[in-house]
């Protein structure tokens, strides 16, 4: 019963989303066809750009230009082609068991087909996207014992990965995507422009990564999404499945596959009349019928670090987020921030159940602008806290400190980090950054780390 329970209420979610869309008229571009997927999913953004170095997103055309006119020649038949390396290189002065400098890095190589160029089929989109992942983790060689990594490009395997491999098909107002995704690629997403991870991409896998995967891991997936005037209603279904994690270019079979993710998720957005500054805001859930460890209990309910038994094992786990992006000053056109101040908030809550870390609050600032003679430069300043759970270190199971001993007593990971994002030319994005971290690991008795380090990406 229960593991039926995510595909009816995913079907009634849907059935409510597509009742609500009759309404709403299908938008339309100046030559009556219906808009691309990128205008439509865009129509306020207070987020900095370009997203040269947002290594979750993909990046304009770069360095190579044309490629002879082998882009035109692709372009007039509806495919695009990306190519981008972006490095994240990291030195803490402070911090950690040893003082080291780390550099880690990924290629990506992204293709989109419009098929109505290419075969005549009216609001369908194709995307495919390889991903490469190389280098080192200066959190685990200096021994930093950091809950979120200070450089958000490592992790999930340093190997090749099919990391999309979708196809969406427009009806009207509404949009169903199918195929191999993540799902923060369309929940509680936000831009990668951060070398923290407590800023970069969806929190939900910052939280819960042993279920909730996110770029550049793919899984078997669907969803759909209803755009309103106001903003949207979307829902999804996502596989949750161990084997996604190998080291493998990618997993077509179902086998190994231990439930479904599934996450819910409103959006508004528009621009103030009386400022024409523009907003978002976004509100959702999720659902994951894999079952998990309880991180207090064992299977007599007792205290895990009393018995040292087999943990409960529980059925079914959740979460919630709320997100909130806001210009504040300057100009935007067409629907995205161009200058001045913008403000974020992202929070979420997972499952304390089964949980380690069991939420995340980050907020900061984008200023875009700072220097005029410098089009495209940003300043961007966050704030996040990470919480261990207090479940868990009642229960022994949040893990010890990098030397293998007592951690001490423990609450939450404070993490700072300031950059400024500058382009020397259009192909070439540098973000230098300062980042803090207070009681690493949420360890009240460890050293504060620093980390000077350097974002950087080529597109080509």
């Amino acid at each position: 019963m229960a593991a039926h329970s995510p595909f009816r209420a995913i079907g009634l979610t849907i059935a409510a989303m597509l009742v609500a869309a009759v309404p709403v008229a299908a938008q339309r571009t100046q030559n009556g066809r219906a808009a691309p997927v990128a205008q439509r999913g865009s129509r306020s953004d207070p987020s900095p750009s370009p997203q040269t170095a947002d290594t979750q997103n993909r990046p304009p055309p770069g360095l190579l230009g044309d490629i002879g006119g082998v882009r035109p020649y692709l372009r007039d038949r509806g495919v695009e082609l990306t190519l981008r390396y972006a490095s994240e290189s990291a030195y803490n002065p402070t911090g950690g068991e040893r003082h080291l400098y780390r550099e880690t890095g990924q290629f990506d190589l992204g293709a989109t087909i419009d098929m109505e160029q290419l075969a005549q089929i009216a609001g369908g989109t194709f995307q495919a996207t390889v991903t490469y992942r190389r280098g080192h983790d200066l959190g685990a060689d200096a021994g930093l014992g950091v809950l979120q990594q200070v450089q958000e490009v490592y992790g999930r395997g340093q190997t090749w990965r099919l990391t999309q491999f979708w196809y969406e098909q427009a009806f009207g107002a509404a949009r169903l995507k199918v195929g191999r995704s993540s799902p923060g690629e369309d929940f509680e997403g936000f831009s990668c422009h951060f070398q923290n991870l407590s800023f970069c991409g969806s929190q939900p896998g910052n939280l819960v990564g042993d279920y909730w995967y996110n770029w550049p891991v793919s899984q078997w997936s669907a969803r759909l999404r209803i755009d309103r005037a106001d903003g949207f209603v979307q829902a999804g279904i996502y596989e949750v499945n161990p084997r996604n994690l190998e080291r493998n270019f990618f997993s077509w079979r179902f086998r190994g596959a231990t439930g479904v993710l599934v996450p819910v998720e409103l959006g508004w957005s528009g621009t103030s009349g009386r400022t024409g500054h523009v907003w978002s805001y976004r509100a959702g859930g999720w659902y994951s019928s894999a079952d998990g460890d309880d991180v207090l209990l064992d299977i007599d309910r007792r205290p895990l670090i009393v018995t040292d038994a087999a943990p409960m094992r529980r059925s079914g786990r959740y979460g919630g987020w709320f997100s909130v992006q806001q210009q504040l000053t300057g100009r935007a056109e067409g629907g995205k921030s161009v200058s001045g101040l913008s403000a974020f908030l992202n929070v979420t809550q997972a499952d304390r159940r089964t949980s380690v870390t069991d939420n995340q609050v980050a907020l900061g600032l984008f200023y875009k602008g700072l220097v005029p003679w410098r089009p495209g430069d940003v300043l961007g300043l966050g704030l996040a806290r990470t919480n261990v759970n207090a479940r868990a270190i009642r229960g022994g199971t949040a893990g010890v400190a990098p030397n293998g001993l007592d951690p001490g007593p423990r609450d939450a990971e404070y993490a700072a980090e300031l950059y400024y994002s500058l382009h020397p030319t259009p192909w070439l994005e540098l973000r230098p950054n300062i980042q803090g971290i207070h009681h690493p690991g949420g360890r009240r008795n460890a050293r504060d780390v620093a980390v000077l380090g350097l974002k950087a990406a080529v597109t080509l």
